[in-house]
């Protein structure tokens, strides 16, 4: 089976998400073609492109091939299309008309990428695409057309104009809806009696408890507790004040958090604060030896439209080696977590349960997430995600 990714996430960037990581299970039995994300003439324009957006630019500008092998039966793709920027048009009907302009040149490009790769015939699976990827099902005739529903990004301003009209119609079209929530599939249900709860995955290779870790350089000399936190510091998806006051509060504690931060994290009071340590983002692979060394780890969420019904990853990543969780209260948190970590409502609450946790850490404890960790293996994300494929051709059989 052939396979054809498209994402808002670019693959090889250091960090994954579930469509980097699905595509990489997936190419263990089958071909993939991982298409990044395209270039507009805005991102074209612009200054502050991060260095794989720069690379990517630097490689149309100089005509280079754009697909590169990662592994035997991985493939990425660098488009040398540019696309226009439209989202700016008031109008979804005539922005629609530009946008499938824009997803014709994306069509020929992929085209052109499956023929050298020899592919005829293939899934193709669309992770949060919207604009770029709508007519994609029409222009390329996959095999199946499935959506992966992962994050509520037309609660974003970037998305919501035209996202919010587009989105139901893309999922209806689909030929199956697969969904890292349960909110997510909820959702999707009102619009495709085909979206289905997959799971999320985890590499359990890379975050594994019985590696020996050497500490880290900057962590050798932070007193201990230390209280971590890993991901993107951006103030729509974390509570700063929540964190603000948490570090205020327990002043013997202290606090790493690692991820590039916003313009709101960078000017916040958290750099002011003696126990608050940043360390800029880190490359995947030296995250475990960082969430070696925490006593507890946390997901300081602000609760919003955008993070209800989100997957936490991180979360999962820091039950793998085996570390204490206190999280915000989400619906996720309530219907996958609850039993193994701890889940505040409110900031008191947030404030003792990391105190519980710091004193409750205990090896049956520790054994337990381990192995309820193990449940997201990619492996079987990617079993379900086939089970899914199979259920669209054998609706009548039960694969669950």
């Amino acid at each position: 089976m052939n396979f054809v990714f498209l994402s808002l996430q670019r693959i090889n960037i250091g960090r994954e998400s579930t469509s980097t990581g699905l595509a990489r299970e997936l190419s263990r039995n089958h071909k993939v073609l991982y298409v990044n994300p395209s270039i507009n003439r805005k991102t074209r324009l612009s200054k502050n492109n991060d260095k794989y957006t720069a690379e990517h630019i630097q490689q149309i500008e100089k005509k280079k091939n754009g697909l590169m092998r990662l592994n035997e039966n991985l493939y990425s793709l660098n488009t040398s299309c540019t696309l226009e920027s439209i989202n700016w048009l008031p109008s979804t009907a005539i922005f629609s008309f530009f946008n499938k302009l824009n997803n014709q040149k994306l069509a020929a490009e992929i085209k052109k990428a499956l023929e050298k790769l020899n592919i005829e015939e293939f899934i193709l699976i669309n992770d949060k695409d919207i604009f770029n990827s709508f007519y994609l099902k029409e222009l390329l005739s996959p095999t199946a057309y499935i959506y992966l529903d992962r994050d509520n990004t037309v609660a974003m301003n970037y998305w919501r104009r035209h996202g919010t009209k587009l989105e139901p119609l893309l999922i209806a079209k689909s030929d199956a809806v697969i969904c890292n929530s349960y909110d997510f599939e909820r959702k999707a249900k009102k619009y495709n009696k085909n979206s289905f709860y997959v799971g999320n995955g985890v590499d359990l290779k890379l975050f594994d408890p019985t590696a020996k870790y050497e500490v880290p350089a900057e962590l050798k000399d932070i007193p201990k507790p230390i209280i971590g936190y890993v991901g993107a510091l951006i103030s729509f998806r974390l509570d700063i004040d929540l964190l603000i006051n948490t570090v205020k509060l327990n002043p013997d504690k202290s606090f790493v958090l690692i991820g590039l931060e916003d313009d709101n994290f960078a000017n916040s009071e958290l750099h002011l604060l003696p126990n608050v340590h940043f360390t800029g983002k880190l490359h995947k692979d030296m995250v475990p030896a960082y969430v070696n060394c925490f006593d507890v780890c946390i997901n300081p969420q602000v609760v919003n439209e955008i993070t209800i019904g989100n997957f936490p990853l991180k979360v999962v990543e820091y039950l793998a080696m085996g570390k204490p969780v206190v999280a915000v209260q989400t619906n996720t948190m309530n219907e996958l977590f609850k039993d193994v970590t701890y889940i505040a409502k409110t900031q008191q609450e947030f404030c003792d349960l990391l105190e519980k946790a710091v004193f409750e850490n205990t090896i049956e404890k520790i054994n337990q997430r381990v192995s309820f960790a193990k449940q997201f293996d990619w492996g079987k994300v990617a079993k379900n995600v086939l089970n899914v494929i199979d259920k669209i051709y054998h609706p009548t059989e039960s694969h669950y």
